[in-house]
């Protein structure tokens, strides 16, 4: 699967309002800290892909269960202190990843009916 127009989409949408962004798309994180919106892409993608709902919540669910249990900040019992402590850029935009995902799954799906 082509996740580039994922990753644009994401980047577009979330990585402005970043606050470890300078407003302009451009990532500050330290070198050696992978966003985990590019480290967990095609997870996240997956996820959201097996939902089809109105509710934020069942998406998250689908998130913890697939790749929040891949992360290595995430405890067996799926406490996660990133998260708590909101620093998790997964977690604080996901609800923009949703959308943005949803954005390019309906373009795919009007250009393959015209």
């Amino acid at each position: 699967m082509e996740y580039q127009n994922y990753w644009q989409a994401i980047r577009t949408k979330v990585c402005t309002k970043c606050v470890d962004g300078d407003g302009f798309g451009n990532c500050r994180l330290d070198p050696a800290i992978e966003c985990a919106l590019l480290q967990y892409l095609p997870l996240i993608v997956e996820a959201v892909n097996r939902v089809r709902s109105d509710e934020m919540d069942d998406y998250t669910r689908e998130l913890r269960a697939i790749t929040c249990a891949q992360c290595s900040h995430q405890s067996v019992n799926g406490y996660c202190l990133l998260r708590k402590e909101v620093d998790c850029a997964l977690d604080r935009y996901f609800p923009l990843v949703v959308e943005a995902i949803e954005e390019v799954n309906l373009g795919k799906a009007q250009s393959a009916h015209t």
